[in-house]
């Protein structure tokens, strides 16, 4: 599977798709692994940031509010 983080949006949060398919808008790790788990894998959130299989679109696993753009 792979999963995109897309950047953060201009009113927050940052969407998240796996193979393609939009599976919400999170706004913090918590949010991303509940995301993660609902598409069937299960992933500590503490590891979430080295994962080689999640895309990070524009910045990184820290940022997820507005104005954290590319």
């Amino acid at each position: 599977m792979r999963v995109t983080v897309h950047p953060p949006s201009p009113a927050g949060g940052r969407r998240v798709r796996a193979d393609g398919e939009l599976l919400g808008l999170a706004h913090n790790i918590i949010d991303l692994t509940e995301f993660l788990r609902r598409a069937g894998l299960e992933i500590d959130p503490s590891e979430v940031a080295g994962m080689p299989w999640i895309d990070w679109k524009g910045v990184g696993p820290d940022r997820w509010g507005p104005g954290a753009g590319a």
